[in-house]
């Protein structure tokens, strides 16, 4: 509208019957009940009617004084809609590709975490184990030097604080 300073629509937008649709507050309702109360129907119908027509006209003038830039903004369009299909079919693969790198990330990951945590538990297990077998042997020994008598009382004296150990 800014090419011609005093276009049908800004003249349409001084025009008292049009200040009414331009306030914020416009209720049809509140219009259509006033319109009917004054009997002005057919009048008020008949410059509206005008008021559309030369909307329209001016309308048509305006898209025709802009027609170059239209069809810029429509192309612009076009190539925008192509760039935004490309980069969704890049983001698709994107996270296709972080889908397969966290295939190969986790899987891996979750087997050592499994891995380390039975190495710690047959880690505890050998010591266990150790620690039965030097019992074991400890007793054994023990029981042999009390058979032995009181020449062999120091050694089962020895031998009975290791296993307190």
């Amino acid at each position: 509208m800014d090419a011609y300073p005093e276009s049908t629509a800004n003249s349409l937008l001084k025009d008292e019957c049009y200040t009414d649709f331009l306030k914020e507050e416009f209720d049809v309702k509140t219009y259509t009940a006033q319109a009917i109360h004054h009997a002005v129907i057919a009048e008020q119908l008949a410059k509206l009617a005008e008021g559309i027509s030369q909307l329209d006209k001016e309308l048509h003038c305006q898209v025709v004084a802009r027609h170059e830039d239209l069809l810029a903004q429509a192309t612009g369009i076009e190539s925008l809609e192509g760039v935004l299909q490309m980069m969704q079919t890049r983001i698709a693969a994107l996270q296709s590709a972080v889908e397969r790198i966290r295939t190969k990330i986790v899987d891996p990951y979750n087997k050592i975490v499994a891995r380390t945590a039975q190495l710690a538990r047959l880690q505890v297990a050998c010591d266990l184990l150790r620690r039965i077998i030097r019992i074991l042997y400890l007793s054994k020994r023990l029981q042999g030097q009390l058979q032995g008598g009181s020449r062999e009382i120091t050694k089962a004296a020895q031998s009975l604080n290791e296993l307190g150990e």
